[in-house]
This record gives structure tokens, C-alpha cells and sequence, in this order.
């Protein structure tokens, strides 16, 4: 005699709500983190400042292309972000998502100027660097929030894929603000901690206002829900962590230049930019992860 068993992971889509909070306070603390020690510390200040002033000499080359890039950012990210909700609005009559969805972008992008102009400021620590605050990154913020809209209100089998594309979309608006001389390194990663919070918090309010299609056969039954998105997602992002803390360290331990961005070999700019790189795919790998791991199971997948 067989019997049938149903794994109480199936009842409801984000079974386990307090990982979504768990996730998105160590999101939160570390953009805390990386406030204190890029900003009000002065071996931070110095080595942001040092990695921007060398983005200007390790990638002359490349300015004008992020420039054009950036120029129509947000536009770009705005009918990305728009035609995705619409499309979930109007064709899939998921009104709940996409008014969270919305919510998820005005949430990030304004939680990116109150910090950066109401909340934090730059203490003066000895540094020669500009005396205003500029972090998180606004553009960064809006590129990775319209990337996270299109990623939450995504059905489950698309969501893998969702985070591969959505982190890398991030990942190059982050870059090019560093890379054209809009933003330090420590300004990028911020905004893209500050997206991942609140991602979160709006993930976890669509997966359970929408248990009914919050479901999905496993990964692998469809080329987007391959576990390989995710897994490219995790070799990035770890790897680039990896390589940035060894170019920082092994600056240190060598001695870093005595006045930001004079150093002969530009290993700040490349330690801040492989940073960038790690933090947006490790982001995207334990992001899609969470979610495909909350979703619901049907069915036939569940059965032994």
C-alpha cells in the first residue's frame, strides 16, 4: 500500500516569515555598518576616497560610455519596472503585488534621501575628500529597486533567472556611478543594502497575500528556475567578497600612498569595485534563494 504525503512546507507560500525579518535587519545593520566604517572612520574615509580618486586613472576610458549609460538610467529603469507591474496589474490581475511592488521602489528611494541628506553626514577625519555626504547612491537605489520590483512580483519559476539579471542590471548602475566619478564605492553598496532590505519586507508581503500563485514545481522544470542562475550568483558574489578583501588587506599590510589616489598601482579602485560586484550578487544569490525556498511545492513535485 503507497501512501501519499503532503510536506507541511506546501500549506502556505513564506511559511517562515521570520527569516524574511531576520534577513532584512542584517540588511539594515549592515548598511549601518557600512555607514560607520566608510564614513565616520578615517581608514575608511581614506580608503573610499582613495578608491574613487583612482576610478579617475584605472578607467579613463570608460567614463563616457557609463556616462551615457547613466544619463538614461532612469529612464531605462523606470519602463522596466513600470511595464513588468503593469503587466502583473492588468494581465494577471495582481493588483496586491504590484501596489507592493510600487511600494517597494518609493520605500528604497526614499529611504536613500533621508539617510543621505537628513540622517547621515561626513565628519571632517583629516581626509582631503569632499565635506558633504553622498551616501547611498540615488541612482544605484533606483536601478536595484526597479530590478526588485520586476524580481518580487516575478511567478517562482522565473524568480532564479530574475535574481541573475536583476543583480547583474544592478551591479552595472553601481558600477558606473563609481566608475564616472558620481559615487565611491561605500555609496554603492549602501543603497544596494538599502534595496535589499526592503525587498524583502515586500517579498515577504506578496508571497503571502499571494499564496495561490506563490507556487512552482522545484527548480530545474524550467530553464528559469534553474538552480545554475543562482549558483553563477553565489561564484560571483563570493568570489568578487574574496578578492576584495585580499586587495584591501594586501594594501594595508604594503603601506596605502600618503594622500588619496596617488598610488602607483590603483588597488583601492579595484578592490571598491569588485566590492561592489560581490555585495550585488551575494545580495541576488541569498535573495532568490530565500524566495524559491519559501515557495510553495505542488503537489505532484512533493510527492515521494
Amino acid at each position: 500500500m503507497t501512501s501519499q504525503r503532503t510536506p507541511s512546507r506546501q500549506a502556505r507560500a513564506a511559511r517562515s516569515p521570520l527569516l524574511f525579518v531576520l534577513a532584512a535587519v542584517a540588511c539594515a545593520t549592515a548598511l549601518g555598518w557600512t555607514y560607520w566604517a566608510f564614513v565616520r572612520t578615517t581608514t575608511g574615509q581614506f580608503a573610499d576616497e582613495s578608491a574613487w580618486r583612482e576610478a579617475g586613472v584605472a578607467a579613463p576610458g570608460t567614463q563616457l560610455p557609463f556616462l551615457r549609460f547613466l544619463d538614461t538610467l532612469p529612464t531605462i529603469s523606470v519602463v522596466l519596472a513600470a511595464a513588468a507591474i503593469l503587466f502583473v496589474a492588468f494581465r494577471r490581475r495582481r493588483y496586491a503585488a504590484a501596489l507592493t511592488a510600487v511600494a517597494v521602489i518609493a520605500a528604497s528611494n526614499l529611504t536613500t534621501q533621508i539617510l543621505k541628506n537628513l540622517v547621515f553626514d561626513r565628519p571632517d577625519r583629516g581626509v582631503d575628500t569632499l565635506d558633504f555626504n553622498s551616501l547611498p547612491s540615488g541612482h544605484t537605489t533606483l536601478a536595484a529597486s526597479a530590478a526588485a520590483a520586476v524580481f518580487i512580483i516575478a511567478t517562482p519559476r522565473w524568480r532564479p533567472f530574475a535574481a541573475a539579471a536583476g543583480g547583474g542590471y544592478s551591479v552595472l548602475a553601481g558600477a558606473a556611478t563609481f566608475i564616472n566619478l558620481w559615487h565611491r564605492p561605500a555609496d554603492v553598496v549602501a543603497a544596494l543594502l538599502v534595496v535589499g532590505a526592503w525587498t524583502l519586507v515586500g517579498g515577504l508581503i506578496i508571497m503571502r497575500t499571494g499564496n495561490t500563485w506563490n507556487t512552482w514545481r522545484g527548480f530545474g522544470a524550467h530553464w528559469a528556475s534553474s538552480r545554475g542562475w543562482l549558483i553563477l550568483c553565489w561564484v560571483l558574489g563570493l568570489g568578487s567578497l574574496v578578492l576584495a578583501a585580499a586587495l584591501y588587506l594586501s594594501v594595508q599590510a604594503a603601506g596605502p600612498a600618503p594622500a588619496p589616489g596617488t598610488a602607483s598601482v590603483p588597488l583601492f579602485f579595484w578592490s571598491g569595485l569588485t566590492c561592489i560586484v560581490g555585495v550585488g550578487f551575494a545580495l541576488s544569490a541569498s535573495v532568490g534563494w530565500l524566495f524559491a525556498a519559501q515557495a510553495r511545492v505542488t503537489a505532484e513535485q512533493a510527492r515521494p
